[in-house]
């Protein structure tokens, strides 16, 4: 078998790290599993069995991998992973998205997409330039989420709208005009929820495009965190009623 190198965004494959996430991979895209990488620590864990029984049923080779364990997790008592090879995805068009603008940082991405299927928007569209989404802490972050997730990255917002014309667009930014509750009970699915970049937002041009959003928040805070701005906007336009 070839060498398994550290990762990078040119290579055609990445790493599931952690029993949970790659348990996820084996239930949503097994067929995209290509290698199992054991620790010799972790034999017994309930999960690594569970998962060597998973990949055992696919034909999933599995190898002894200790240091490219702790070369990838930057840990000690990573006991497993997945080496997958890369996936795109088409955006359900009937569907409700979340598109994240020039995201940054990995764990923002990887948490925003673990809350994102959490409160039931499976269709996220990136937008370039932004962080790898197969970079492995983003996976990590993302708790398996992304296995479940149609992912689409763009080269930018027009080629989103091009592909995605025609539907209520929801810009969240510092200086929305109207208040996030006022704006869930007025959307009427689909919709795409827009989030911008952890330093700059969304340029202002971004509130002539749809009904611009403000999640309320007290003087004491200048902004919200990303996944923490993605959390809330999520759930109360998918549950705000209930």
């Amino acid at each position: 078998m070839p060498k398994l190198e550290p990762y990078s965004r040119k290579l055609d494959y990445s790493y599931a790290l952690g029993v949970f996430p790659a348990l996820m991979l084996m239930e949503a895209q097994p067929q995209r599993a290509l290698r199992l990488l054991l620790h010799p620590d972790g034999l017994k864990n309930e999960g690594v069995v569970k998962l060597r029984e998973m990949c055992a049923a696919r034909g999933v080779r599995e190898e002894m991998a200790e240091r490219v364990l702790r070369r990838e997790s930057r840990k000690d008592n990573c006991f497993a992973a997945l080496v997958f090879e890369k996936f795109d995805s088409d955006l359900d068009p009937s569907a409700c998205h979340a598109v994240l603008c020039q995201i940054s940082d990995s764990g923002n991405l990887g948490t925003a997409m673990r809350s994102l299927l959490g409160f039931g928007i499976r269709d996220v569209a990136l937008i370039r330039p932004c962080v790898d989404v197969f970079e492995p802490h983003a996976l990590r972050a993302s708790m398996g989420a992304f296995y479940k997730l149609r992912v689409h990255t763009y080269d930018t917002f027009a080629d989103y709208r091009a592909a995605h014309p025609d539907r209520p667009l929801f810009p969240f930014m510092l200086d929305g005009a109207i208040p996030l509750n006022e704006a869930a009970r007025c959307a009427k699915p689909p919709f795409s929820l827009v989030f911008g970049n952890e330093q700059t937002g969304l340029p202002p041009e971004f509130a002539q495009l749809g009904q611009s959003v403000m999640i309320p928040q007290s003087s004491e805070i200048d902004s919200l965190n990303l996944a923490v701005a993605v959390s809330v906007g999520s759930y109360v336009f998918l549950h705000g009623g209930e």
